[in-house]
């Protein structure tokens, strides 16, 4: 009989590092056949440095790891899966960050070439609490903790000490059930995410004799718009203006041409902005913004973006 194939899941809201862990674990893959599946707003934005080829929805990753985009059917790109040759030796799936990782979790386990694993979910140090008490989209992250093994405390160094303590004892009565683990970066161990579950001795403890509540509407309390960039930038600019702006934007991404003609990747959650050097050498540019629905200010964004285009 084949061995099963564990599936663990990656969730966590909007600009909680979800991406950056999952470009981490492929970093560090150490030979380990990882497929990875997305449903993302947005195109997850695989290091460049890692890619050996494309191919439609399917990304080959150096070091025999793969990465494929799921839309809306998990359990048909989960079936190709298994029969791939060779067979992944594990399974990540990364959630919406408007998702319910427990639901992901209970699909991917009614397949029998599947075990689950763990439900890693992860929080920014600095927001998570704001996020919670935000009338909008604070059950959808109560519901996540919910869900979860383990709790990944992320962006620890960019709050104080008496601040973080505080923080573990919110956790700890949100999601007792889970373990807490602390990182910078999201850079934690791939066999953290790669065990058995840890919660009650019951696969990702989502088989109890309770009831399951519903996902729920939960992608409609969020929007998203996209915007081309057809001339070159002040990226940084940019960046520091859609953090600033008041526009409604809650996540921001892309790949953009800069003035200099080099490409730069945004990145911006809540007021904090980043831009570094793209590290591919060629790549679709534009910008993908998300927000809370009825709140994400187009018109806004579309003026910083053509402020950021005069020298």
């Amino acid at each position: 009989m084949t061995a099963q194939i564990p599936v663990s899941v990656v969730g966590g809201y909007l600009g909680a590092g979800k991406t950056t862990l999952v470009n981490h674990v492929l970093r560090s893959a150490q030979g380990m056949r990882i497929a990875v599946l997305v449903n993302d707003f947005g195109a997850l934005p695989i290091d460049a440095g890692l890619i050996e080829a494309r191919d439609g929805d399917l990304i080959s990753i150096a070091g025999g790891c793969i990465c494929c985009s799921f839309g809306s059917d998990l359990m048909g790109a989960l079936a190709s899966l298994a029969q791939r040759t060779p067979r992944p030796d594990q399974v990540l799936i990364e959630t919406s960050g408007v998702a319910l990782p427990g639901g992901v979790a209970r699909s991917a386990a009614l397949l029998d070439a599947f075990a689950p694993g763990r439900v890693v979910v992860l929080v920014d140090a600095e927001t998570v609490r704001e996020r919670a008490a935000d009338r909008f989209v604070g059950d959808t992250i109560t519901r996540q903790l919910d869900d979860a093994d383990i709790v990944l405390i992320n962006k620890t160094d960019l709050v104080g000490t008496g601040t973080l303590e505080e923080l573990r004892d919110w956790l700890s009565a949100a999601a007792p059930q889970a373990a807490q683990v602390e990182a910078t970066n999201a850079e934690v161990s791939a066999d953290l995410l790669f065990g058995p579950s840890m919660q009650h001795g019951r696969p990702a403890g989502l088989f109890s004799s309770g009831a399951i509540r519903p996902a729920g509407d939960a992608d409609a309390r969020y929007e998203s718009a996209s915007f081309a960039a057809d001339l070159p930038l002040q990226v940084t600019n940019l960046a520091r203006a859609l953090a600033q702006c008041d526009g409604g934007v809650i996540r921001a991404k892309g790949v953009l041409e800069d003035l200099d003609g080099s490409l730069k990747t945004l990145q911006v959650v809540g007021e904090r902005w980043d831009v570094t050097p793209f590290s591919g050498t060629d790549g679709p540019t534009g910008l993908a913004c998300i927000g809370v629905a009825g709140r994400l200010d187009r018109a806004r964004i579309e003026r910083a973006i053509a402020l950021a285009s005069k020298a």
